[in-house]
């Protein structure tokens, strides 16, 4: 399994839950709700990386080669020691400056053996 390069992301970084959970509203205003699924909270992180041209051309290889067929790879986020599986489906590349790129991603946290 391959690992992220060790290029950090910019401070910013957002991180989101959406719990799976099934709901079921009865008649007299009672609710019974269930979680879906052995890992029914997967994250979600938006990502911005502010890197040299160099940098982002390693991001942006590394992201194509898994993103055809949706590979996953290991990365630990930001303020936390321990690496997840991920997988990103969705970047954009943009050069602001000479010898300056920004690579906006989304990684979504999978579950896999």
């Amino acid at each position: 399994m391959a690992t992220f390069p060790a290029i950090q992301p910019t401070y910013g970084a957002q991180k989101s839950s959406a719990p799976r959970v099934r709901v079921v509203q009865f008649g007299d205003g009672y609710q019974h709700r269930l979680q879906v699924g052995l890992n029914q909270d997967p994250k979600v992180w938006d990502l911005t990386f502010n890197v040299s041209e160099t940098d982002a051309d390693t991001i942006e290889a590394f992201l194509v080669a898994r993103g055809a067929d949706a590979a996953s790879f290991t990365w630990t986020p930001p303020a936390e020691a321990t690496a997840y599986k991920w997988i990103c489906l969705q970047w954009s590349k943009s050069i602001p400056y000479n010898n300056r790129a920004q690579i906006t991603a989304t990684f979504t946290q999978v579950f896999e053996p």
